[in-house]
């Protein structure tokens, strides 16, 4: 069997040469003329398609497992990656192949060529990283070939790469403010930018949300002639209790309750993401007219898995990855840490990256903290930890503040401070989680 590896991380290295996620270009033309040459692949399966602020990627893949437990062949992009891009691309549960990974980016390199060529000549940047992971995203999915696409925005929603696609169902997870300095200062106006994957018959559903917010969307599912679900109205968590491993719900969606199925993720904010994850494929099967057997809702849920997120890595001290990202990321940290877990010491290790909230997570952090140790990801644009503990200080206080410029030496504070009975949660960038699990492998 040959190991296509090195091919992969060729074309790896190639994708990373490209503009990086962090400065998105708002246009959407490129990405659409890409795939137009390659014959529109995106146009060869169903698409869900979501954006939100918290919680995109774990509804994603309940929603995955969801369909997949439904007997559909499923495509799931979601970003970013924790350890190795074919993570973003997971076609009927597994990470794409590197084999398929090479012969698909060999397929559209012609394309991508050739749009390059029209940008420049154009004044404009070349394909960004994103653009032309999305191109070959949605051409592993059409070689696959899958029934449905699970497609996760990376940015915003009304000009993000994925958008080329025609959502059969829309999905918007809480919505709250974030990169403001891209997509807008207000929560209105970030609305509006994610409402742009609302497409005309598209059937919207949405986690509860800010009443403005609501308005925006509901304003644009009724321009589009779009049926509406909201959790909380039309669907809703009945009761959620803890279990071994997790939690068991109860919920209700349009066609049927569900009583006592296990859901092996930790926080209520899981649950509700379920939920929504639930009612977005009761939307898609059968155009929202059928209910899910309760035989495809407990396997799919009873094996949801979401790396990265209130995952349990190691024990005595206990130590906990989540990628709360932003404040409302945060928050629904702290809540699920009072849920799920007790701890006589709780110590948060702390490394974000510049153009995030670092006061607004520490504040929402600080209720539960025993200690912060504040560190840094290897990543360019990680807040060096020394500039990190300056913005902790004012909030946590200096006798509850520690720093360390590497990970490892972190965590290992942490857990001395906290001893054999406490917590670490180690928090912030995707970055920091992504060194984290290689921490704990070893």
């Amino acid at each position: 069997m040959t190991d296509h590896r090195a091919e992969a991380d060729q074309v790896i290295d190639e994708l990373y040469q490209r503009m990086g996620e962090s400065s998105p270009q708002p246009r959407l033309w490129p990405t659409r003329r890409a795939v137009e040459l390659l014959g529109d692949p995106q146009q060869m399966f169903g698409v869900v398609h979501l954006t939100g602020s918290n919680g995109k990627t774990s509804t994603a893949r309940i929603i995955d497992a969801l369909l997949r437990a439904h007997g559909l062949r499923t495509g799931l992009m979601t970003s970013p990656h924790l350890e190795r891009i074919n993570e973003r691309i997971v076609i009927d549960g597994e990470p794409v192949s590197d084999e398929a990974l090479v012969a698909n980016y060999r397929d559209i390199d012609p394309v991508l060529t050739m749009v390059d060529a029209e940008l420049l000549a154009g004044g404009e940047p070349a394909l960004s990283f994103f653009e032309t992971l999305t191109v070959l995203t949605l051409a592993c999915f059409a070689d696959a070939p899958v029934d449905v696409a699970v497609l996760e925005v990376g940015m915003g929603g009304e000009w993000d790469a994925t958008n080329v696609a025609h959502a059969d169902v829309a999905v918007f997870t809480p919505i709250a403010l974030e990169h403001t300095e891209i997509l807008g200062d207000t929560v209105v106006e970030i609305a509006k930018t994610k409402s742009g994957i609302i497409k005309p018959a598209s059937r919207v559903v949405t986690a509860l949300q800010k009443p403005e917010v609501f308005d925006v969307l509901q304003s644009a599912a009724e321009h589009n002639e779009s049926s509406m679900t909201v959790v909380g109205r039309d669907v809703e968590l009945l009761a959620t209790t803890p279990g071994v491993g997790g939690q068991v719900v109860d919920f209700r969606l349009r066609h049927a309750e569900y009583r006592s199925i296990p859901l092996p993720l930790f926080g209520v904010h899981q649950a509700d993401n379920a939920v929504l994850a639930a009612a977005a494929v009761e939307q898609f099967i059968g155009g929202g007219e059928q209910e899910i057997s309760r035989e495809v809702v407990e396997e799919a849920l009873g094996h949801s898995s979401s790396p990265g997120r209130l995952q349990v890595v190691a024990h005595r001290p206990t130590v906990i990855i989540d990628a709360a990202h932003n404040p409302h990321g945060a928050e629904s940290l702290a809540r699920a840490l009072m849920q799920s877990f007790q701890f006589e010491t709780l110590v948060v290790v702390l490394g974000v990256l510049r153009d995030k909230d670092a006061r607004g997570i520490v504040e929402a952090l600080d209720p539960l903290a025993d200690m912060f140790v504040v560190t840094q990801s290897e990543s360019d644009r990680a807040v060096p930890a020394e500039d990190l503990a300056e913005k902790v200080i004012p909030v946590a206080g200096p006798d509850r503040t520690s720093w360390r410029d590497n990970l490892v030496d972190a965590i290992e504070l942490a857990q001395q401070q906290a001893g054999a009975d406490g917590g670490v949660v180690v928090t912030g960038s995707v970055t920091v989680i992504a060194e984290a699990l290689e921490w704990a492998e070893r």
